[in-house]
């Protein structure tokens, strides 16, 4: 399987495109500078927000989580190596965070970690002109979101890292605490079920539309207001 499409609302910067000056941010952020401080939080608010967001599916819930994982964060960047890019170091966070409050809400179930499937986070294709190619987007997102939010929790969260978030290897295996082999085989086998759920979602929403069970079932349409 091809790595999904990653959405079209900010995306992650590549490690390659990172800011170069993130060892001085952190010197003058240990340091108390509060420019620094202020730049730092604003950056790690953001990269928090949308990963937990991805992982929870739940927006409310992701940014209580993003909030108190800057907070870890900063509490704990006298810990934090120098020469390092700042997201492998933030994510590890908001995953534990997230895993905790995952574990949390199974042992209460009248509790949901589901976003509504008509609003999808961040656009999954790249902008075309029409109103037809916005339907077909928005269908897409829908699509592709739901699917996403059937996979267990281990292959979500290492697709998302990977494909949504563009971390290398190397810093999924860092966020994940896992050796590299393992990163590799896991997301091999993340995107074979990625696949299987998206063949299973199109056949299920083909076939409502086909019996016309959308407004029976109170569906709205993907990415509708």
């Amino acid at each position: 399987m091809q790595p999904m499409a990653s959405p079209s609302a900010p995306r992650a910067t590549p490690p390659a495109e990172r800011p170069a000056g993130d060892r001085e941010l952190v010197h003058r952020a240990r340091r108390g500078d509060p420019a620094a401080r202020e730049a730092l939080a604003r950056r790690c608010r953001r990269a928090a927000y949308l990963l937990a967001v991805q992982l929870l599916r739940d927006p409310d819930a992701a940014q209580d989580l993003a909030q108190d994982a800057v907070l870890s964060f900063f509490a704990s960047l006298g810990r934090f190596r120098a020469g390092r890019p700042i997201e492998p170091w933030l994510f590890a966070i908001v995953r534990n965070r997230a895993r905790d409050l995952a574990r949390r809400r199974r042992a209460r179930p009248t509790e949901s970690l589901e976003r509504p499937e008509d609003e999808p986070p961040r656009r999954v294709i790249d902008a075309a002109p029409g109103p037809e190619a916005d339907t077909a987007r928005r269908e897409l997102q829908a699509l592709l979101w739901r699917a996403l939010g059937t996979l267990p929790e281990p292959q979500r969260e290492i697709l998302v890292l990977r494909d949504y978030q563009d971390l290398s290897y190397e810093e999924i295996a860092r966020v994940l605490d896992v050796p590299l082999g393992t990163v590799m085989s896991r997301l091999h086998r993340a995107r074979r079920a990625a696949r299987t759920a998206v063949e299973r979602e199109r056949g299920l929403a083909a076939t409502i539309a086909r019996l016309g069970l959308g407004a029976a079932l109170g569906e709205a349409a993907p990415g509708a207001d």
